[in-house]
Order: structure tokens, then sequence, then C-alpha cells
């Protein structure tokens, strides 16, 4: 089978409870009807230009031998490096899917200065770039496509030959790349960004890479029919059910792969679901684990587990299983199973999962910063070269670096969780992410880990419109080697740090509790932090 999917304890009967009125009102044929009404007058307009993800696999197959062209010329002309520059889910679909088939992709999800000059000192000669974005208007992805295509041209290569674009047909990076010459990609603008997996924002820079891409959408066919159909064994309704219907709610849904073949799934689902429903003071808050977490030696009472696996067996309620869910399956199934699940998801919770309304007021607070360029705000104190800054709540009552995470961690309710926002190089320094186990065995509380920028258009949206439960810990960098934009009044420097700082700020307006260490030598002080915890 392309989906298998078990569910005990809480899961089970919380699928028990909603499954039938689910089937009754026809949810699932409704969903593939493309019928936007089933989420509420309020979210009718939005949701009934968003359904077009249900029908991708039909709309994608007439650019598979598009992209296998292309792929076969740029090889010819000895390009077989692909570089995507994207952010959300324009980035974290194609990264699960090369990942999972063992095809490089060089990701440039970031606005870190080093991060960028890394990309473009790996193979520029062999290189092409895929620019993709919906609106074209996305200022990391914006500024990511100027700076390679004034590397192309320092190289003397004509950039028309080495970028390619996916974008909504009619956006303003649709005029401008015909216009410049470059081979665009349309996806069906009636699909949001991180429902685009299928669509030609998954398949360009993953066929590109070199991934049978034939392959994914015929995984995903495989589950269609089973998704489309009202009936009790639709995995879809049973996934969706699993995830938000627990009575009391569960809504940290700990994501862990436990054997599963594919690789970075969690990540992907994380950016899905977080998006999707953590808007007007509710969500589930996907936290991506790895086996031997603390949050699963012993879940909190709030967190209900998702296991990939490799076989998740028959039985949908089997006796005495695991107060977890298991699911497994073929990479193209699961991306539209849990497309399906998110959707119904937001039905069950009284929200529109198309809309991302909190996502927008971090990059305003950005914008302004970058229009303004205000001096920074000095600091509270430093530490061991840290320098320390909060909101009120967190600093004021702090005077070394431990007594600042002392403090942020007091200000976290028994119900709530901590993010780590690391707005540092993912590449150069991914040891940080070792800092997500120590805070959660700290705290006893779940923890979620994102890389910054990349992060704003994922779990972004959840800390602002969600549960008003998270504390937040920023880690920002000052680098002495920054890199220009082209025809941009700011560095790729200056658009980090006023991404950060945007967020913290309209973080502290929705009173929630933020800590910021912006690190001078983050080599170094990643050890100061780990002390400072004990």
């Amino acid at each position: 089978m392309s989906f298998r999917i078990s569910v005990g304890g809480a899961a089970a009967d919380a699928v028990r409870s909603a499954l039938p009125k689910l089937v009754a009102d026809r949810i699932a044929s409704g969903i593939t009807a493309q019928d936007g009404a089933l989420w509420g007058p309020a979210a009718e307009d939005e949701a009934s230009k968003r359904l077009g993800w249900t029908e991708a696999v039909a709309v994608s197959r007439p650019l598979v031998g598009e992209i296998v062209a292309l792929r076969d010329d740029l090889r010819a002309a000895g390009v077989d490096h692909i570089v995507l520059a994207g952010m959300g889910g324009s980035s974290l679909a194609p990264e699960v899917i090369t990942r999972t088939v063992g095809a490089h992709l060089t990701v440039l999800d970031s606005t870190d200065p080093g991060q960028v000059r890394a990309a473009l000192a790996d193979r520029l000669a062999t290189s092409a770039l895929v620019v993709s974005s919906k609106s074209g208007s996305t200022v990391e992805t914006d500024s990511q496509r100027r700076v390679y295509e004034q590397a192309f041209r320092d190289a003397g290569i004509d950039p028309v030959g080495r970028i390619i674009v996916v974008t909504d047909p009619g956006s303003p990076l649709d005029a401008s790349a015909r216009e410049a010459g470059y081979r665009v990609f349309n996806a069906g603008p009636n699909v949001g960004g991180r429902y685009s997996a299928l669509t030609a924002f998954g398949l360009v820079p993953s066929g590109l890479a070199g991934v049978d891409i034939a392959e994914i959408l015929d995984e995903a066919e495989t589950i269609e029919l089973s998704l489309a159909v009202d009936t009790d064994e639709n995995p879809g309704l049973i996934l969706g059910a699993a995830i938000a219907a627990t009575s009391p709610r569960r809504d940290k849904l700990a994501i862990v792969a436990d054997g599963t073949h594919i690789v970075g799934f969690a990540d992907w689902a994380e950016q899905l679901i977080a998006e999707s429903t953590g808007k007007e003071g509710t969500g589930i808050l996907p936290v991506v684990l790895e086996l031997g977490a603390p949050e699963l030696a012993a879940p909190p009472a709030d967190l209900q587990v998702v296991r990939l696996v490799d076989d998740a067996g028959d039985e949908v309620f089997p006796h005495g299983a695991p107060d977890e869910i298991r699911v497994s399956g073929t990479l193209g199934a699961q991306l539209l199973v849990w497309e399906y699940a998110t959707a119904v998801a937001g039905l069950l919770l009284g929200i529109n999962p198309f809309d991302q309304p909190d996502v927008e007021s971090a990059k305003i607070a950005a914008r302004g910063l970058l229009d303004q360029r205000p001096a920074p705000e000095p600091a509270a104190f430093v530490s061991n070269g840290i320098e320390v800054r909060g909101t009120p709540d967190v600093i004021g009552a702090s005077s070394d670096l431990a007594s600042a995470l002392e403090v942020l961690f007091e200000e976290l309710p028994a119900d709530g969780y901590v993010s780590i926002q690391a707005y540092l190089d993912r590449v150069d320094h991914p040891e940080f992410a070792k800092l997500r186990d120590l805070i959660a065995a700290r705290s006893g509380r779940p923890v979620t880990f994102g890389w910054g920028p990349r992060f704003l258009h994922s779990t972004g949206q959840f800390h602002k419109g969600g549960p008003a439960v998270g504390v937040f810990l920023q880690l920002t960098a000052r680098t002495d080697e920054d890199l220009e934009i082209p025809e941009r009044p700011f560095t790729f420097g200056e658009l980090i740090a006023a991404q950060a700082s945007g967020d913290a700020s309209v973080l502290a307006a929705h009173g929630r509790p933020v800590l910021t260490l912006t690190l001078t030598d983050p080599a170094t002080q990643l050890a100061s932090i780990v002390d400072a915890l004990g």
C-alpha cells in the first residue's frame, strides 16, 4: 500500500469521535471538489482560491517532459549543480524530495551573508539557479536572485542561460523574468505555497537536480481516490482527526522519524501544519524531534506523538497500541495525505487553513527597519562577549546570561513551549541545533528549533497567531564580512538583522517573552550558552 496509518490511545479516541461526522458531512469529497464553503463564510473567498493542490497530479503531468528536457540541455552544456533560491514551501518540499532520493540540491533559504557567500563560491561555473517565489516579492528570494545575477555576469556567464524562474502566472516576477529572457515555469495560482509540493514549485528544482519526478506523481496518484471518497478508511480524514480532535486537545505534535526512508519529512510537515493552523489563538504546533529526544521519554500530556515508520500496520485502531500515531508510505502519497489532513485539521479547529495573517506582520516590521535604519538598541548587558537584550519581563530581572535564561524559562506556562530561533549560518554552524535537546531537558516542555529567517515562513505564523504560550530565544550574530545586494540600499547582514529585530518587535507587541543573544564569535560562544544552561 502507498500509505498506512495506525492510531492508539487519545488519537484513536479522537478518530472514533470525529470521523463519523466528517464522513457524513462529505468533507473528503468536498475538499476534492474544491468547495471553499467547508471552512465557513469568513474563509470561503480565500479557501475557494486555494484548493488547486487537490488536482496537482493531473495539472503537473505535462511539466515533467519540459523539466526533463531542460535538465538534459543543462547537463549537455556542463551545468550539473542546481541551487534553489526559495523560502517556506518553495524550498522545503524540494529539499525533502531530493534528500530522500539522494539527489544533490543546494537549498539557499537564508539571508545570512556567510551562507550566501559560501553558496556563490560553490561551483558557480557549472551552476544553475532556480528562483522560486509565488509572487516574486519575497525579499529573501529577490536578494538571492540579484546577487547570483551579478556573480554570473562577473564570471562572464550570461544569466539568461543559468536562471530558471518558478512563479505564479501574471506575478511581477513572471513579467520581469520573461522580459529578461529567463526560462519560466508557472504553477497554478490557486495553490498556496505550503500546499505546492506536487506543483512546479516542488517539481522543477527536484527534477533539474535529477529526481524521477514522474515517479513522485505516480506515488501521489495511487492515494488520490482513497483521499477523495467519504469513508471511514480515508487516510486524510483519519490523520486530520487524530491530530486535531483529541479531547482535551493535544496542541503540540511531536513528529519523529523512526525508520522511515523519507529524509527530512518532518521539516516539511512542520511548515504545512504550523502556518495552516496557528491563528485566532489556536493551532497545532509541530515539534520536530530526533529519536532520544527528552519529550519522547515522558511525553507531556498536551503532546501527541506521530512516528514516521517503515510499516505502520494494517489496523486503524489496534488494541493495546501505543498512545501515538504511526504513518508509513511512499513520499508522493505522504505529501498528498498530509495536505488533506491539514485541511481537515483546520476545519476541526474552526479556522481558515489557507491564510497566514501574521506572517506579513514580521515582513512589514523588517521593511520598516530597513527603511528607517534606526540605531541598534543598546544591549542590556554583555556576558562573555554575548550581547543580551530582551523584553522587559525577561531582561529586567537578569544580571548575567544564566539568570536571563532562567527568567525566560520562568515565563513558560504549564502548557507552553520554547522556540529557539537561530538567525545563523546553518551550513557553517549546525552544532547550535543541539541546544534544542538541552533546553527541552532543562525546561521540561516541548522545544522547537528554527533557522532564521526560514522559520518566519513556517512556524512564524503560529508564534504570533497561535496560543499565547510560547517563550522565544533568539540567536543572532554580528559579522565583519557582509555582502552587498545589487541595486538595493541594504546588505545581507542588514537584512537578516532587520528580520530578527522585526520579528522580535512583533512578538513583544503580542506579549510574548523574548530573549535575544547576539554572538560576536558563534564558533566559541555556543559553549558559553551551554554553560549558562547548567
